[in-house]
């Protein structure tokens, strides 16, 4: 009998041993302080290539006479901003195409340029030099900033050699008026005047100005820089990159508080202290030593989180000291109280006292939006009132100093006649706007004309309204006109109508503002869930809204506080 044979089934091999995980590398954001310096993205390829500050050369040598088409386009969309020049929005190109279109096709063959007013300090020299670049270059266009420009729109290449001479033979620039660098210093525009001042800080911002502004050191930031220096609560500091605000220490006397890390745009976020108290004569050396950290340390890989506030949210306030300390300032910082506020906010419209017992009288435009007829008029006439000083402020007014008693309503009445008003109603008073799709590339609405035209509604429906209310209005998420943070903010964006139709509108923020005073706590507001209006239907929706508030206020309670409480039916 044949024995049967089974093939015996082959061992399993063991399992091979499991290897280790290796750890996951970080992705680089690009800081340099940590070994990565090669450029992350087109912006950072530009500003290594070659300085940007190094435009001007080429815009008085070559573009001024080749014109427009000459212009290299890296020059032409990147590094031109380092001199305070944007290609302007081509006309006629509706909102929906803003985000559609490449930027050839939108831009048009001008430039809206800005001058730097650091401070918003003006001489009369300097408001009749502004006047004729605007009437002589610009169209008669000068509009107000909130960061305290004058921006000109429709300039040519050709006159950029001839402007800058003019500007500078007055003291004024547009050097990183624009860029990836320090921007304008926001400061007082009653600073060294004000009865309620202790300590001036403008000899910190003109050492910063010129000891930093055009420093090829610090020509190349991850993003825009931002700053604001002022002893009063009158400067929006809380969403600057970084703020000093005035504060007396306990021990050592009149100070600074220092702020870092504020923002607005699509990622909002406020600055936060870091606790120390700064002398005067030591703002610069903090200065710089905020800005060196931003440079070495900020992020560089994508341009949506460039900004200061993502690394300070990062790393937090206490690891942010400490490198300022040690790394950039080779000492400790005082530690510091936090200021003490105004018990309501400041904007300085109207007549007011200087500590030399003469006047400034605050004025408003509409929306920022000026010209260079208007302030040709107002140089005459500050300058037939015994006035060599104009100031202008971070919400696109207007302050005229030194006058006299005896000048005071005479100035007054000149201002109501060229349409600037010292006693406006509490619509023109907190109405700002940006540039809007008439002349910007991002936006997507018009703002300025809709701002006009919504004052002027209020004003007519709601004169005697008896409260400070603040609207800004912006074209864009991007937050120029400060949206997140007024009492109503109105976002430019495309809507459907009552019959179906894309048209231009806005969404709609309430209730939103910074610590500006006593009892006011910072914030982005409420956003009620879908509220939008249409542009046609803004005028009446702000007068609906304004009704309500004033028909279910408390007792001195404010817009914004009425808002947090009131039913979402009042709201919409």
């Amino acid at each position: 009998m044949a024995l049967s044979t089974t093939t015996p089934a082959p061992a399993t091999p063991p399992a091979p041993a499991a290897r280790p995980a290796r750890p996951r590398k970080a992705r680089g954001e690009g800081q340099w302080a940590v070994g990565h310096t090669e450029p992350l993205n087109p912006n950072e390829r530009i500003k290594k290539d070659d300085d940007p500050l190094n435009v001007r050369a080429r815009i008085e040598n070559i573009y001024a006479h080749t014109g427009f088409a000459g212009i290299d386009p890296q020059d032409l969309r990147g590094r031109f901003r380092w001199w305070g020049l944007y290609t302007q929005r081509k006309a006629g190109i509706d909102g929906g195409r803003t985000a559609v279109l490449e930027p050839h096709e939108l831009e048009d063959e001008f430039f809206m340029l800005r001058v730097r007013i650091d401070g918003g300090a003006l001489t009369v020299a300097q408001l009749r030099v502004i006047a004729e670049i605007s009437t002589e270059f610009a169209r008669d266009t000068a509009d107000l900033t909130d960061r305290q420009n004058v921006q000109f729109h429709w300039i040519r290449v050709e006159d950029m050699p001839e402007i800058w001479r003019r500007l500078e033979s007055v003291g004024l620039q547009t050097t990183e008026a624009c860029g990836d660098c320090p921007r304008i210093v926001l400061g007082s525009p009653v600073a060294g005047v004000s009865t309620e001042e202790v300590l001036d800080p403008t000899p910190a911002i003109d050492t910063i100005v010129e000891r930093y502004v055009g420093d090829p050191r610090y020509s190349n930031l991850p993003r825009k820089f931002k700053t604001s220096i002022s002893w009063l609560a009158d400067t929006p500091h809380e969403v600057n990159d970084i703020s000093l605000l005035g504060v007396v220490h306990p021990q050592h006397g009149p100070g600074f508080d220092l702020w870092v890390g504020g923002g607005l745009s699509t990622n909002p976020r406020l600055a936060e202290r870091l606790g120390v108290w700064v002398p005067l004569d030591e703002i610069p050396d903090v200065w710089e030593g905020v800005v060196g950290i931003f440079r070495d340390y900020g992020y560089r890989r994508l341009r949506n989180r460039a900004r200061l506030k993502f690394l300070l949210a990062d790393w937090g306030v206490a690891k942010f000291r400490e490198v300022l300390e040690k790394e950039y300032l080779g000492r400790a910082l005082i530690d510091g109280p936090a200021p003490d506020l105004p018990e309501k906010p400041i904007d300085h419209i109207g007549v007011h006292r200087q500590r030399d017992g003469r006047n400034y009288v605050g004025a408003a435009p509409v929306v920022g939006r000026s010209s260079g007829t208007q302030l040709s008029r107002l140089a005459d006439l500050v300058a037939r009132h015994g006035s060599d000083r104009v100031r202008l402020t971070p919400y696109q007014k207007l302050l005229v100093l030194d006058v006299a008693d005896d000048q005071v309503e005479p100035l007054v009445a000149g201002l109501r006649g060229i349409g600037l008003e010292a006693r406006p109603s509490a619509w023109r008073r907190g109405t700002m706007a940006c540039t809007g799709i008439e002349y910007c590339k991002l936006a997507i609405v018009e703002t300025k004309a809709r701002g006009e035209e919504l004052v002027a509604r209020l004003e007519e429906r709601l004169r005697d309204f008896d409260t400070d209310i603040s609207i800004h209005i912006n074209g864009c998420p991007n937050a120029c006109a400060r949206t997140q943070v007024a009492d109503i903010g109105l976002k430019g964006q495309l809507v459907m109508d009552a019959q179906g139709r894309q048209v231009e509108g806005f969404q709609v923020h309430l209730g939103g503002g910074l610590g500006m005073a006593q009892g006011q706590t910072a914030g982005f507001g409420r956003k009620v869930r879908g509220l939008k209006a249409t542009a046609e239907e803004l005028p009446g929706y702000v007068e609906r809204l304004a009704r309500n508030y004033l028909a279910g206020r408390t007792d001195g309670e404010s817009f914004a506080d009425w808002v947090v409480r009131a039913d979402e039916g009042l709201l919409t």
